[in-house]
Formats: structure tokens, sequence, C-alpha cells
């Protein structure tokens, strides 16, 4: 039997040394999903790989070889060691599975609890899955739900409201430590991705000046200018002039390594204060006593805070989860009556079609009347059948699924074999 299984390493299990090793590129999320395929032990994989989490979520014929299949792959990928992702995964299987990830997709499970990136991030990988193969029926039933799970979920809890984000977190603390407001405030945006636009938004909502640097200028100053007329663009030539001149730095580029370090650091009389909110860091070690450097990891407290606030909401999220868990199940019997469905109806359109040849044959229709006859006959079956149908559909989701099936098939393989 196909097991829905998940693998979860995330900022609930790995700090953000282990999650920069793990934040796969997308040249690198294809290789592994072409990976999987080949795995005898997977028959279905998606790979969702974030700032902040990695979900590797397969339908798998036997766990255990898959995870040792998985764990093997990701040391290969990320110079992690089997041995540390086996400590630090959690694993989750059948029911508690498909729990994760509904609640992954209801941004239940996410650094700020309610963000608002999850839902395309996750169609995204789905997306991703589907262009290389590697998703079939299985993983697409489970999608499927957790999509309409999380629109749920947002329509009748206030888990969602005034969306939130690490961005914007970081924008708090950085309110925080100037006082409460950043009204007037010289502020660098390096970057030009989802997570920098929100900071720049979430700047220019609190009255700030902003710069946006990018590598290519025409791009950056499109996206700038989307963000808001008021914000500047400058080149990535300027990032030295601009970071050692403004005491704001908020940075979220791509790229797989650190882009400012030391080397272009200089000396100033004032205080600055830089957010890397990018996983891999942008930022290096820097020495300057006078720069204090914010990551991720160190936003908990208002990630913390913004939990305690959602709490109520959030129980009422888990119980909606937990009633879709259910019912997700429930589904899947359904369609695995189908197939039997589907037997019995070819059955009996392949002994309609023998009568009907037989009663040409001999003579008892014309070979002009086969059409007319054989759409009235395969009409008479399906409306026969109907009520079956209904009724075994019901069967699957009951205590005697078993029974119902072998006698179907037993019935059948006996009129067959007469």
């Amino acid at each position: 039997m196909k097991s829905y299984l998940v693998v979860s390493l995330s900022h609930k299990n790995c700090d953000i040394g282990t999650r920069e090793k793990l934040a796969f590129d997308v040249d690198t999320q294809k290789k592994i999903l072409r990976e999987f395929i080949k795995s005898p032990h997977i028959s279905e994989s998606i790979l969702l790989s974030t700032c902040n989490r990695v979900e590797v979520i397969i339908k798998s014929k036997v766990s255990r070889e898959a995870l040792n299949f998985i764990f093997t792959l990701f040391e290969n990928y990320s110079n992690v060691s089997k041995q540390e992702l086996e400590g630090r995964a959690d694993i989750y299987e059948e029911e508690g599975a498909v729990k994760h990830i509904l609640g992954v997709a209801s941004a239940l499970e996410s650094v700020v609890v309610g963000e608002a990136q999850i839902v395309g991030q996750l169609k995204d990988a789905y997306n991703m899955a589907k262009e290389e193969n590697s998703c079939g029926r299985g993983l697409t039933n489970l999608i499927e739900y957790a999509l309409k799970c999380a629109a749920k979920i947002k329509n009748v809890t206030d888990v969602g409201k005034n969306p939130v984000s690490v961005s914007s977190a970081a924008v708090v603390r950085a309110k925080e430590i100037m006082g409460g407001s950043l009204e007037g405030k010289d502020v660098l945006v390096f970057g030009t991705g989802e997570m920098a636009v929100i900071a720049a938004k979430h700047l220019v909502a609190s009255e700030a000046n902003v710069v946006m640097i990018g590598r290519d200028i025409e791009k950056t100053k499109n996206i700038a200018e989307g963000v808001d007329k008021k914000v500047k663009s400058a080149t990535y030539m300027d990032l030295s002039k601009y970071l050692n001149s403004y005491e704001l730095l908020f940075t979220a580029t791509g790229a797989p390594h650190p882009l400012i370090n030391n080397d272009i650091v200089e000396p100033q009389d004032f205080k600055r204060y830089w957010f890397d909110i990018a996983v891999p860091r942008d930022i290096g070690k820097i020495d300057d006593p006078n720069v204090s450097v914010f990551a991720v990891d160190d936003l908990k407290g208002i990630v913390e805070a913004n939990i305690a606030m959602r709490n109520g909401e959030a129980s009422k999220a888990y119980t909606i989860i937990g009633a879709m868990t259910e019912e997700f199940f429930d589904t899947l019997k359904i369609y695995n009556a189908d197939p039997l469905i589907k037997d019995m109806r070819k059955k009996a359109e392949l002994a309609s079609s023998e009568e009907i040849e037989r009663a040409i044959a001999k003579g008892y229709i014309s070979k002009e009347s086969k059409e007319v006859v054989t759409k009235l006959v395969h009409n008479a079956f399906k409306k026969f059948l109907h009520g079956p149908t209904v009724n075994i559909k019901s069967a699957m989701s009951s205590p005697e699924k078993e029974d119902v099936e072998n006698a179907i098939k037993y019935l059948f393989q006996e009129v067959e074999g007469r």
C-alpha cells in the first residue's frame, strides 16, 4: 500500500545555518525531483523549498527505504550529514502527513503565523512537480485539499487578518529601535524579490524614504515604482555608498552566499541597523561595533507575540484541519471505489456489445440500427447501475468496505466465468 509521507526541515528544528545549506535553488529542486522519480520506493513527490522550510511530500511504497533515500540524497546536495538530517527532521505519515501539509498551506507552521506567501510557494512547488512528472493523482488530491483548507481557514478565522511576514516583522523591530517611528528615515532595501518588495511597502507605509538596489537597474526601477512613486532606485555599484551613509538596511536577495562583508563596510560615527531577512543570509560577519545585524531568527520575539495574538484563531484553524483531514481520507475511500465501478461498467458494456453483435448476425436487428440500439442498451445499463454505484461509493467509507468489495468481485467473477 502506498502511503503519504512528509519529511519536514524548518525553522522549528533547524537553525539558520542549517537552513541556509538546505535552501535549494530552482535548478537543484528540479534535479532532486528527477532523482525521486528514479527511486523504486517513491511513486510521487513534491519538494517545497522556501527561505525557512524544506518539505518533502511523497507517496511511498515502503517509508523506511524512502526515508533512507531522501536523507542520502539531501546529504549529497546540501553538505549536511545524513546523521544530522535524520536527527533534525520531523517525519509525518498518513494522517499526520496530511494534517501537517494542511497546516503548512494554512500558514500555521510558518515563522510568522498567518503570513500570506506560503500558498503561492506551495502552488509553485506543485506546478514544478507536475512539470517534472513527479506528481500524480495521489499528491494532486492532497495539494488541492490543502489549498481548499487554506482558503476555508482564511475565510472563517482571523489567522490571516492583517497579513504579517518576516519582512513586516523586521520593519516592526526597526521601529522599536528607532523610538517607535520611521517617519523621514532614509532606508536602503537591497533586493527586488518578494521579501524585499514587502519590506519596501511596509517602510513606505511607515513614511520612510526608501531606496531600492538591484543588479538590473531597469528592473529595479520598475519594481521600485510599482511599490510607490516616491521609492528611488539605484544600481548594485551604489551599494557601498548607501549602506555606509544610511542608518537602516533591509536585505533580501536570492544570492547563495553573503554579498555584504567587511571589505565594503566603512567605519562611521553613527549606529547602523541591518536586517538580513534572506536565507541564505546576505550579510557575512561584520566586525564594526557600530553595526548591528539582525537575521530571521533574531525576530523571534515579534514572532512569538504574533503567535500569542493569534492563538485563539489558530485553535479554530486546527479544528478545521482535523475535520478536513478526516474528510480527505473519506474522499480517498470513494476514489478507491472508482476502479471497481469502472470494471463493473466495462463488463456491462462488453456484455451488451456482444449481444448486439449476435443479434445483428442472426438478423434480429439491422446493421443500420446498431448505433441507435447500442446507445439505448448502454443508457439502460447506466441507469440500472446508477443505484449500485452510489451504494458502492457509500460502502467504501463504512466498516463493511472489504466485505462489499469482495462480494462484488465474487459476483462478477461468477457471472464472467459462466
